[in-house]
């Protein structure tokens, strides 16, 4: 409340800077491409196995999916 009162953060919340703001992202700040949300099932090793390498093991699985495209066809 003392930061209000001196106006260190009440500019930033005014009613008009309020209605100003738009939800969502800023824009520009997506990707291009999205990644495509989707539901897969893996054996419990694969699974145990990336997880145990911690936060960001989808990212991984992905990556490890994507080296695997590079040398085989999907087909």
């Amino acid at each position: 409340m003392d930061q209000a009162k001196r106006g260190v953060f009440a500019a930033t919340h005014t009613p008009a800077h309020i209605q100003a703001r738009r939800p969502g992202r800023p824009v520009g700040s997506a990707k291009a491409a999205p990644k495509v949300s989707t539901t897969i099932r893996l054996s419990p090793e694969v699974m145990d196995a990336f997880k145990a390498t911690g936060k960001g093991w989808q990212t991984r699985v992905d990556a490890a999916l994507k080296d695997w495209l590079s040398t085989h066809s999907p087909i």
